[in-house]
């Protein structure tokens, strides 16, 4: 579930049922299961949540504060599409500030967190295993929520929410291709061997060439005639 702490974008007018919609639609998005372009209907969002169509117009309104909705048809919203440049940026910011939490939490884990992100892998390569995508993408964003937990530091940890938000429909795409589960495993576990190695150098090159893997993996989904690795 989103950490709605680290989506805060600054004070707003939205009340309880608001701020609870408002997560409940940031966790679909990252979940996969609003994806952009997906219509954020005032209506049916009412109907699902069970609520009026106010504190789903302020939810969706501040959805679109945080970069995460656009205007449709007909003064409708939906999930924002990133345009390409504007991925890349995100990608590439992204790729940066994980690997300085990579860094960091290699040398500040706790013992107790080295084993939390050792199951956390052990379970990621029981589900590509057996080629679970959904379940792999859960793994994979509490894997990179444990990397950003151990670096110790609030503000990298706030604006890489904010970044993993943004991005996370487009990295989490990426689980529903098979082939993709096992090279993204595979990487995880290289991560893993430098943080229980407490190697921070080794800790944030394994973590920038696994970000950098999956942004081209990304760009392929999108472009097919993007280079391949």
């Amino acid at each position: 579930m989103a950490d709605d702490s680290l989506l805060d974008i600054g004070p707003t007018s939205v009340g309880p049922t608001a701020d609870r919609l408002y997560a409940a639609i940031v966790d679909q998005i990252i979940d996969g299961g609003l994806r952009p372009g997906d219509a954020l209907n005032e209506v049916a969002l009412a109907e699902r949540f069970g609520v009026s169509r106010t504190p789903v117009r302020e939810a969706v309104q501040r959805l679109a504060m945080a970069g995460l909705a656009e205007r449709g048809a007909r003064r409708s919203f939906r999930v924002r599409r990133l345009p390409p440049a504007e991925l890349g940026d995100l990608l590439e910011a992204l790729c940066e500030i994980e690997a300085v939490c990579a860094r960091l939490g290699a040398a500040r884990m706790s013992e107790v967190e080295r084993q939390e992100l050792e199951a956390c892998v052990r379970e990621g390569a029981e589900a590509a295993a057996a080629g679970d995508g959904e379940a792999y993408a859960r793994l994979n964003a509490r894997f990179h929520q444990l990397v950003f937990d151990s670096a110790r530091n609030d503000h990298l940890k706030e604006v890489a929410g904010q970044l993993r938000v943004r991005a996370a429909p487009y990295r989490e795409a990426q689980f529903r291709q098979t082939d993709r589960l096992a090279s993204s495993q595979a990487e995880h576990e290289g991560i893993l061997a430098a943080v229980l190695a407490k190697d921070p150098d080794a800790a944030q090159a394994a973590m920038m060439l696994h970000v950098a893997s999956s942004s081209l993996n990304i760009r392929r989904m999108l472009d097919p005639s993007a280079p391949k690795r």
